[in-house]
């Protein structure tokens, strides 16, 4: 363990240098759309790292990050590796043949590895665990996610009752309506981000301190978090993946197949104005279970062994996403940490609660004893003095269930 933390420390001390040693191989190539990145250490411990990387609309790009971790697994001995993916958005459609590609190249240049490791934070957590369970990626020994995406599809169903709340709330009122429904943004919408951050404020004041919005703005405001459970700083946030993210799911011919894979047809959202004014919906018969396959955990993660962080009060990947992951994935396979966090955040974490999820899920893969978020909470103390905390990590806390958040359809 010391040694452990003494490399730790000098990874950490190094925070903002590029994660490559002189000594490393680096290799970059691209497979069809999909670039990747792989870094292989002069002292290659045998082990590899595969680094999924969060959400982005941007279209896929040359792989410049390889995690928040990675200078600590190159000096530990691992290879890592990433892919950019070759789509954007939300892109389960075809990351598991991104990862095999990736692990295929890998095999190429440098020979099978002893064993691998899967990470990934906020969509790449549900990439991460649906590679678990369908990709070949050989010797799978564990997995790391950080603010997963872990309940996968049915995160579009709170997209969905954001957006169509918020019409309810907002389309007669001047310069607030936003274009589109269910399907986000129409098809060749030319909305910005600032144009619907504008809307936004028109209706609920959100860009204006609050004592300076309007009576009506602050009433649809709070009918608006009270139905939709969002804290009052991720709403712009929200709306925009409700709207730019889900036109980019329906639209992109290669994931829906421009249809609607959502719906609400039966949700009770318990507020009298809403139930009765909300637009109905149903998904397609053929994009609803598409969506679903791409992707919704089983929880057959075969022999791997997975640690799961998140903060408690994320308003984008909300905390709930770990007590549905929790409640498919075997116990003896699973151990979810949460920190407790002052305010809303996504993935913010502090270098020493990343550091100590990684190490224990190492020693765990090396074949200690399952960890515990008290452990785990113990080792970051440990470790905060040199790389850096807080230690929030609350091993009593109760992961509320997602049901409780996104209304069941």
């Amino acid at each position: 363990m010391k040694r452990a933390l003494g490399v730790l420390a000098l990874a950490w001390l190094g925070a903002g240098v590029p994660a490559v040693a002189l000594a490393d191989t680096v290799l970059t190539g691209q497979i069809g759309r999909a670039h990747y990145r792989i870094v292989k250490p002069d002292a290659w411990n045998g082990g590899l790292v595969i680094w999924n990387h969060g959400f982005s609309l941007s279209e896929p790009g040359p792989v410049t990050d390889l995690g928040p971790l990675s200078a600590v697994q190159l000096g530990e001995g691992y290879s890592v590796a990433a892919t950019s993916y070759r789509m954007r958005g939300w892109a389960l459609f075809n990351t598991d043949d991104d990862l095999e590609d990736l692990y295929g190249v890998f095999v190429e240049n440098f020979g099978v590895p002893q064993q691998v490791i899967v990470a990934g934070a906020s969509l790449g957590g549900i990439v991460t665990a649906a590679a678990l369970e369908r990709a070949d990626l050989g010797n799978v020994a564990g997995a790391l996610s950080l603010c997963g995406a872990l309940a996968g599809s049915r995160n579009w169903d709170g997209a969905l009752d954001a957006r169509l709340v918020y019409d309810v709330l907002c389309s007669a009122v001047p310069g607030a309506a936003i274009p589109g429904g269910a399907e986000g943004l129409p098809l060749g919408s030319t909305m910005t981000q600032t144009q619907l951050a504008l809307a936004v404020n028109a209706c609920f004041g959100i860009l204006l301190p609050p004592p300076n919005r309007t009576d009506p703005q602050k009433a649809r405001l709070a009918s608006f978090l009270q139905v939709t459970m969002l804290p009052e700083s991720f709403v712009l946030t929200d709306m925009g993946f409700a709207t730019f993210a889900m036109s980019d799911l329906v639209h992109d011919f290669a994931k829906l197949k421009r249809l609607v894979g959502t719906g609400n047809a039966n949700v009770i959202y318990g507020d009298p104005i809403v139930d009765a004014q909300i637009e109905r919906v149903s998904p397609n018969l053929r994009a609803g279970p598409r969506l679903h396959q791409n992707y919704t955990p089983t929880g057959d993660v075969r022999s791997a062994k997975v640690v799961s962080l998140h903060t408690d009060k994320d308003g984008l990947v909300i905390v709930e996403n770990e007590s549905e992951y929790a409640s498919v994935v075997p116990a003896a396979n699973l151990v979810t940490a949460v920190a407790v966090e002052s305010g809303p955040t996504h993935c913010s974490f502090s270098n020493a609660e990343t550091a100590a999820s990684w190490e224990s899920l190492r020693a765990w893969v090396a074949g200690g004893p399952q960890p515990t978020a008290a452990g785990i909470q113990a080792l970051c103390l440990a470790l905060a003095p040199t790389v850096g905390g807080p230690c929030r990590i609350d091993p009593a806390f109760v992961i509320p269930d997602m049901d409780g958040r996104i209304r069941p359809r």
